[in-house]
Order: structure tokens, then C-alpha cells, then sequence
């Protein structure tokens, strides 16, 4: 799968953010090392902790569905500025491997690629898994 066609992905999820609160919508897609697609949204709440980022509603929804390895993730949002995942969303990704590719795009088609590691270069890591 392309770079531009998961981002495509992205974008058609975006569209179903729910964000009241910050009006700052993202969507993502994620790859599967089997070549299926799971999308995300972000999920803001009234008690703002509670919030889910659109990079982990993806990967949790493939984890559910019985998914462990992952390829690329493409995030998108509605703003210019390219929205490069949070901290918990690149640890929570790290735990399914360092070798993820992280495509990030704004309103824009100009998009920027980066490795996982890249961007969490010292993630925490479990002795157990």
C-alpha cells in the first residue's frame, strides 16, 4: 500500500472525530504487517484525561482484533501543522515494535515520514515482553 492511499485513509476517518472541546480533529490509519487497515479517531471527553488519541483508538482496534504487528501509520489533521503523535500514543506504539513507519500530514498533501524511533528514541521497555 502507498503512502498517499493510507493517508487518503486517514482523512476519510477524520471526519468522524469527536472533538468538542479542543475543535482539533485527527484521524489515523494503521497498517498491518498483513496488509489490512484499521482506522482511528480521536475521542476527546468533558473530563479531558479521559480522551483517546486517534493513533492508539487504531492500534487498540487492531489489537482487538487479534492483530500484533504493524507496518505504517499514517495520522492526519484538519490544521496545518503536521500533528506528530503525543508521547503515550509513540510509547503505546513502541510496544508493538520499533521499526513502524510514521507518515504525519496537516490540511496540506506535503506530508513528512519518520521512523518510530526516530521520534521516541528512549522508549520505556519491559524485560517481559
Amino acid at each position: 500500500m502507498q503512502d498517499l492511499e493510507l493517508l487518503s485513509m486517514a482523512r476519510e476517518a477524520l471526519s468522524n472525530a469527536y472533538a468538542p472541546y479542543s475543535d482539533y480533529k485527527v484521524g489515523a490509519a494503521l497498517l498491518t504487517s498483513a496488509g489490512r487497515v484499521f482506522r482511528g479517531v480521536n475521542v476527546e471527553n468533558a473530563s479531558y484525561g479521559l480522551t483517546i488519541c486517534a493513533e492508539r483508538a487504531a492500534l487498540f482496534s487492531a489489537v482487538a482484533t487479534g492483530y500484533r504487528h504493524f507496518s505504517v501509520l499514517a495520522v492526519v489533521s484538519e490544521e496545518a501543522q503536521k500533528p506528530i503523535p503525543c508521547g503515550g500514543c509513540l510509547q503505546v506504539l513502541r510496544e508493538f515494535g520499533k521499526d513502524l513507519k510514521v507518515i504525519v500530514a496537516g490540511k496540506e498533501e506535503e506530508f513528512l515520514v519518520f521512523k518510530l524511533e526516530e521520534l521516541l528514541p528512549y522508549p520505556f521497555i519491559s524485560e517481559s515482553v
